[in-house]
């Protein structure tokens, strides 16, 4: 696992003004000054992930919530209750956004378009209206980490368009369809090849229905450690040329383990070794993955049904 120090840039006086004028936003009485511990994966690379700085700022209100995330300061940004809102809200770089105890957005979802450091944790996503974690147009170094997500339109977290250097680990995905989409388009082939480096652990795929995850183009694509359970379309599609490694996973319930190609989509190449099957298919790979650059710790597959399920989702980690 990679550290390193966080810039020390606080929101500007103008943006914390009007956001405190506006009774949605309070301070924090100590700067974070270090990167959180827990990271591993794509999302150490590239020079590490490390997210906001500055003394935290406690969001209670849509709007409040809209002018941090949009800031172009860094910021540690604190989610407290439900907020209600529509369409995407564009999340700027170097930015913490973090979940108080029972903090959910509702209706809405993070646009991460063309920045970079951003780390989004323990917060609940449901029923939002396009997708709930949207990373786009050549995003760099984002953490998604302990986050449920439950009935919502499109995808939980749909990464995409030239994206790279990123980790999605300890989420809880449940009642809902798309779950992961990792390149958005079989023509997009010039922008994605050789980008779109993500990897999946110790997530819950709690009867959700597909795409965990869906794969175009990235190779290596890391998937280790997760739990799926009673998935009824698939657990990971690996197609156009992708490369995903498969490793240590847990499967219960899924006829559909894992395979190349989808719907239209050509296949990729995939490698699984070490999974665990309980009433499961077998699953379909084959070709050869690229190696695995970062050093990481594998949980045996057995156990990871255990593990991940008491761990997994947002309200399990202290932020």
């Amino acid at each position: 696992m990679r550290t390193s120090r966080r810039r020390t840039t606080l929101l500007t006086a103008a943006a914390s003004a009007a956001l405190l004028a506006a009774g949605a936003l309070t301070t924090g009485t100590a700067p974070a000054s270090a990167a959180p511990t827990g990271l591993v994966g794509w999302a150490t690379q590239n020079g590490g992930t490390t997210g906001g700085s500055g003394n935290p700022v406690t969001v209670t209100s849509a709007s409040a919530l809209t002018s941090a995330v949009g800031s172009s300061s860094a910021a540690v940004i604190r989610v407290s209750g439900t907020i209600s809102c529509s369409g995407m809200l564009r999340v700027r770089s170097n930015k913490t956004i973090l979940g108080n105890p029972g903090a959910t957005i509702s209706g809405c979802g993070f646009n991460i378009n063309g920045d970079r450091n951003v780390i989004i944790r323990n917060l609940t996503f449901r029923n939002w209206n396009d997708d709930a974690i949207n990373v786009q147009e050549s995003a760099t170094n984002i953490w998604i980490d302990h986050n449920s997500f439950t009935n919502g339109n499109d995808g939980a977290v749909d990464i995409k368009r030239g994206s790279d250097f990123i980790t999605v680990s300890w989420n809880r995905v449940y009642d809902h369809d798309k779950s992961m989409l990792l390149g958005h388009s079989d023509s997009n082939g010039s922008q994605d090849t050789g980008h779109l480096r993500v990897t999946y652990h110790h997530n819950w795929f709690d009867e959700s229905t597909q795409r965990h995850p869906r794969v175009r183009f990235g190779n290596p694509v890391h998937v280790f450690n997760n739990y799926y359970d009673s998935n009824g379309g698939y657990g990971v599609a690996s197609t156009e040329n992708a490369g995903v490694l498969v490793e240590g996973n847990y499967f219960e319930n899924v006829d559909d383990p894992y395979h190349l190609g989808e719907g239209d989509s050509g296949p990729g190449t995939l490698v699984a070794r070490n999974n665990h099957f309980v009433n499961s298919g077998s699953g379909q790979a084959g070709g050869s993955v690229r190696a695995i650059p970062y050093s990481y710790s594998l949980d045996a597959a057995s156990s990871v049904k255990s593990i991940v399920t008491g761990g997994a989702g947002a309200g399990r980690i202290q932020v």
